[in-house]
């Protein structure tokens, strides 16, 4: 306990709610670890940072972190921190959220969030699958895979987040891994540092369903492939597309910064004071 307590992210965390309840090799802690080491690093105060969850495993996250923090409904986690930040715009808002959270029930909600640029951090944890209810499916599961709504192979074509969410209107964009913490560390604390719609994508692993019925391995040789397939930005651009099949590019994917929403509401708040309206 007395090593413990030297941690200075320690404070980040309610103990009383340690040990967490994900499954034995499940990376939803690492990219938990790694977002309060990256609030830690840009100073956020814990008086003014909500953290916003959904439904799924990844939205556990929330309650075993220390700050004002809300468990929404299904898809609808920024729906719900869009209401937070229009509020109250001078708080850090950061969401957690899956990707069947996200890119299901809550795709909708996710394009126009980045549509607008409003100033929130999203964290997408994405294991491919829908967890906590066994296995499911989702739009990110790769063709082929095997999942429990499909077990002789999914054929939808799967999403990639970071380019839907580019195009809508991200103005920071990056993706990494569970394996490369560090870098998925460095990656958050840049994105809480960007004065708009921030998309983080977060490869992890889920060895209870998604690796187990597709034989994967464990947890270690799940994210040892996260290793192995991921390409870096500058790397990807000189491979052909048949050299990135299988592939996930990893790094900073977009970082252009425009007008937060917020901030233009409140101009437009202040205008109609003025009476300048037409």
């Amino acid at each position: 306990m007395a090593i413990a307590g030297k941690i200075p992210t320690r404070k980040y965390l309610r103990q009383d709610r340690l040990p967490h309840i994900w499954c034995p090799g499940c990376g939803h802690g690492i990219v938990m670890q790694a977002l309060v080491r990256a609030i830690h690093n840009v100073g956020l105060s814990q008086d003014k940072t909500v953290i916003v969850s959904g439904i799924g495993c990844s939205s556990r996250a929330s309650g075993y972190m220390d700050f004002d923090t809300i468990h929404t409904t299904h898809g609808r986690a920024l729906a719900f921190a869009t209401g937070i930040k229009m509020a109250n715009p001078e708080l850090n808002v950061i969401v957690m959220t899956g990707d069947g959270d996200a890119s299901a029930i809550g795709g909708n909600h996710l394009i126009h969030a980045a549509r607008r640029n409003i100033g929130i951090t999203c964290i997408c944890l994405n294991n491919n699958i829908y967890g906590m209810t066994s296995g499911q499916f989702s739009p990110t599961t790769p063709e082929c895979a095997l999942a429990t709504t499909a077990p002789y192979g999914v054929i939808d074509p799967s999403f990639d987040l970071c380019k839907l969410v580019q195009a809508a209107g991200a103005s920071y964009v990056a993706r990494g891994t569970a394996m490369q913490a560090r870098m998925l560390e460095k990656y958050i604390t840049n994105a809480l540092k960007n004065d708009g719609f921030s998309f983080i994508e977060a490869i992890d692993q889920c060895p209870t369903y998604f690796g187990r019925k597709n034989k994967l391995g464990d947890a270690y040789a799940m994210m040892k492939r996260q290793q192995e397939t991921s390409v870096s930005v500058s790397k990807a651009a000189a491979m052909t597309p048949a050299e990135l099949e299988g592939k996930q590019v990893v790094g900073e994917l977009w970082n252009s910064p425009r007008p937060e929403y917020a901030k233009s509401y409140d101009q437009v708040i202040a205008k109609a004071q003025q009476g300048g309206g037409r």
